[in-house]
């Protein structure tokens, strides 16, 4: 089914069907890549990357995909871009609509990239914003289909801070393709319930949502385990705070044992602090969101789901223009 003209926001735009025929695409595509094979599906196009937050992840992967299908590439840091400033988010949209042929943002208030994709005229991709992380919804789906073949009935726990935009989508993602996803967290970090209803109201019949505090309940039989950083960007005045309600769900080997499946893989969004190499870890003892131990482990798939974020934003990109 086509999805030419489609922007990514939230992935509420996207049919379960839909998000299936993307990650489809993407391990085609992915294929292609590794057989060195490059069908330039987007030359002579156009795109511009807005990114008002740093990215390692996002922003190579909008990089490399667009290069290996073909398109020029546009990227607009902070400085460059100051929405609401001197001119307002609907005139640069008009504008950026003009010159090319799709937007890809990375920033802070969701509502900035709505308006993006509402004045444009040109489909617009949300690489993260405060709400929402769509892009690496998808790469998740993607590594649960890779290592297990299919998406719907897979038993995923995310362990760690429930309320962030990570869970958010996961819980849109997991929604419409019938996953059961368990968020284990501090009562005081579950998601909002008022937040994520309007998500549940037409899920899929096999789509299962848990939200406990307790971890043994929570990785019960799941085929995996997703972590991420205790702090978000901006949340360091946090860390002791965090690092005292967070650490019964630091990631480790007896957790992995309390799923009772010897197969559990263990995902993550990354960064990671998993050792005491980083700066912020050495300053911050017990800041340690999983262990060295998992991280590096047989069962860690965090770097082919890593790269899987420039496979899916790949097809995403194919598909949409």
């Amino acid at each position: 089914m086509s999805m030419k003209g489609m922007s990514l926001l939230t992935l509420e735009e996207f049919s379960g069907d839909q998000i299936t025929q993307l990650i489809d695409r993407a391990i085609e595509l992915k294929n292609l890549k590794q057989a060195r094979k490059f069908p330039k599906n987007l030359e002579n196009r156009n795109f511009c990357l807005v990114f008002l937050k740093p990215s390692t992840r996002t922003r190579t992967s909008f990089v490399v995909a667009s290069c290996d299908e073909g398109a020029h590439l546009e990227i607009f840091g902070h400085e460059d871009i100051r929405f609401g400033i001197k001119e307002s988010v609907k005139d640069i949209a008009r504008v950026m609509g003009r010159m090319f042929d799709g937007i890809a943002f990375r920033g802070y208030d969701h509502s900035v990239v709505e308006d993006l994709a509402r004045y444009s005229g040109v489909p617009v991709w949300n690489g993260l914003s405060d709400d929402h992380h769509p892009t690496q919804a998808l790469a998740d789906l993607m590594s649960l289909k890779e290592e297990f073949g299919e998406i719907r009935g897979r038993k995923l726990a995310f362990v760690g801070d429930g309320s962030s935009n990570v869970v958010r989508s996961l819980v849109i993602a997991g929604a419409k393709t019938g996953l059961d996803f368990r968020v284990v967290s501090p009562t005081e970090l579950q998601p909002d319930r008022a937040t994520i209803e309007p998500y549940l109201t037409a899920a899929d019949p096999d789509f299962r949502l848990t939200i406990t505090e307790d971890v043994t309940e929570g990785v019960a039989g799941c085929d995996a385990i997703y972590g991420d950083i205790w702090l978000s960007m901006g949340e360091e005045h946090l860390v002791k705070h965090r690092i005292e309600i967070l650490e019964p769900y630091r990631i480790d080997e007896a957790m992995f044992a309390k799923t009772g499946n010897a197969k559990a893989i263990f995902l993550h969004c990354l960064p990671a602090l998993h050792d005491d190499e980083t700066e912020f870890a050495k300053s911050h003892p017990g800041v340690i969101d999983v262990t060295d131990d998992v991280f590096e482990g047989a069962r860690s798939r965090v770097f082919d789901q890593s790269e899987n974020r420039m496979h899916t934003i790949k097809a995403i990109m194919v598909e949409t223009v």
